[in-house]
């Protein structure tokens, strides 16, 4: 049984709480969080004690850390952990200036210890089927994928402030995304970005909408759509086009039923957030970063992390520029 100490208690701790708990071979055994409220809840509801940061690094009883905390202070939770020994997984990101993520990666290759990024999109069962079934030859030779990736509804404009901006916060899932479908990594970026849903997302120096290309060695072509903005739902929908044939994963939806009558058809909405969405994702990538507590080599290892960011990086100057960005 391995023992996880759980810093941050907020809306993705409390999801990581579940599945922590639930997984037959990881204990929450602490909750790391300033907000003790928080944390009370959480300790109360699996048995988990509360620990203040240095307390959980330095307890030989703590196995691995999973960092669930505010994104600025991840990078400083990561290289404690690596100068503890502790086997790390830390959600997205790992910073947001892409020099602290290198110097962070460093200290962890220092310290030998395996670390995990949470891009739980690739452990989606409608999008590992499309990869698994690339894989398997069954389109032959990728060319073009798109990737639609649009909100419900978008954050609050002074959360664009602390977030790093729409790219780094937002498309840098579907930025790995393409890395991971297409299996090889991009030469060149282009995006265009505007305001178009909230026009405080514009005067706090954000974009709402955005359409990026990504162009990769083989010539294939990857599309990627986003918006802080569905008034259907959360839009999250894949398409590849191969030579043989063509792979489609669909919105999840509220249900599978449809309503046929005089007016033609009606259907249910996609589910309505990430939460819902990506339940399984969450626990698939749970039992994932048990396999590299159990030794195996991450899937998703802090390079994808610093890559992924690279990426937003150059998405973000190629929209400023108005340019296409050689990678």
């Amino acid at each position: 049984m391995f023992n996880i100490a759980l810093f941050g208690a907020g809306r993705i701790g409390q999801v990581h709480a579940v599945n922590i708990a639930k997984h037959p071979k990881t204990t929450l055994y602490s909750i790391i969080d300033p907000y003790l409220e928080g944390a009370k809840k959480i300790s109360e509801e699996y048995g988990a004690k509360i620990q203040e940061i240095d307390e959980a690094m330095s307890d030989p009883n703590v196995h691995a850390v999973c960092i669930c905390s505010a994104t600025h202070t991840h990078a400083d939770l990561i290289e404690m952990a690596a100068q503890h020994g502790k086997v790390i997984f830390c959600e997205k990101p790992i910073d947001l200036d892409i020099s602290r993520v290198r110097d962070c990666l460093a200290t962890v290759r220092q310290h030998g210890v395996p670390m995990m990024v949470g891009f739980n999109r690739r452990y989606d069962p409608q999008f590992r089927t499309v990869k698994n079934q690339l894989n398997a030859g069954v389109i032959g030779q990728p060319e073009s994928l798109v990737i639609t990736s649009r909100d419900p509804s978008p954050p609050p404009a002074e959360y664009t402030k602390v977030s790093g901006g729409m790219f780094r916060d937002m498309t840098i899932h579907d930025l790995d995304m393409a890395r991971f479908i297409m299996g090889e990594d991009p030469v060149s970026i282009t995006a265009h970005g505007s305001c178009m849903v909230d026009p405080a997302i514009g005067e706090a120096g954000d974009i709402d909408t955005a359409v990026l290309v990504l162009n990769f060695p083989s010539g294939a072509i990857a599309t990627i759509n986003n918006s802080r903005r569905s008034g259907y739902g959360y839009d999250q929908r894949l398409e590849l086009h191969g030579s043989k044939g063509l792979l489609q994963a669909h919105n999840v939806k509220e249900n599978l039923v449809q309503h046929w009558g005089e007016e033609g058809c009606v259907a249910a909405k996609p589910q309505h957030f990430f939460l819902e969405r990506y339940e399984a994702a969450y626990v698939a990538e749970w039992q994932d970063f048990v396999g590299v507590l159990e030794g195996q080599e991450p899937e998703c290892g802090g390079a994808d992390g610093e890559y992924a960011l690279v990426l937003a990086d150059a998405a973000l100057e190629s929209m400023k520029q108005g340019k296409t960005i050689k990678l």
